[in-house]
């Protein structure tokens, strides 16, 4: 996926069992960050870590996505058991995952695997990307990306 590039809209269910399209926050930066698998220990902290900066990330005028492969019912427990106060997307049937590239040959145990690799992308208000943080470390990512929304904010004003 290019730079400034339009990105194709979609539609998932969300962690409440309802349906959300990209477009429905067009206007607004979109933060759609995907983790391998709700509840796990890496994917935990980065949820809470966007958690923490929630109401920083909002005050700059972002809105954020969570996304991954697991049922809207999983992504409702997790988003419940860590109180998480943006909605989850469920790309059950990988579309999205591949849309964004982001599934890779993973090594688990010794086994290769197919699965998510932690990655975000900064969608802008007229669904442009721009910026992609790949190979994401969950502890501080939020901020790291907090910081990038205000830049390009201040470049745009």
């Amino acid at each position: 996926m290019e730079l400034h590039a339009k990105v194709a809209d979609f539609t998932l269910q969300t962690d409440e069992d309802k349906t959300v399209s990209l477009s429905t926050f067009a206007g607004k930066p979109v933060i759609l960050f995907f983790y391998p698998r709700a509840d796990t220990p890496g994917c935990t902290i980065e949820a809470c870590g966007f958690r923490d900066a929630f109401k920083k990330l909002q005050a700059a005028g972002a809105v954020v996505l969570g996304i991954s492969r697991d049922t809207p019912k999983a992504q409702a427990k997790f988003r419940a058991k860590f109180d998480l106060p943006y909605t989850l997307l469920a790309d059950v049937d990988e579309k999205v995952c591949n849309q964004f590239g982001v599934l890779k040959e993973k090594n688990m145990y010794g086994k290769k695997v197919w699965g998510i690799e932690r990655t975000t992308f900064l969608i802008g208000p007229d669904q442009t990307l721009i910026h992609v943080f790949p190979k994401v470390t969950p502890e501080g990512h939020a901020e790291e990306v907090l910081a990038r929304l205000k830049e390009w904010n201040k470049a745009h004003k």
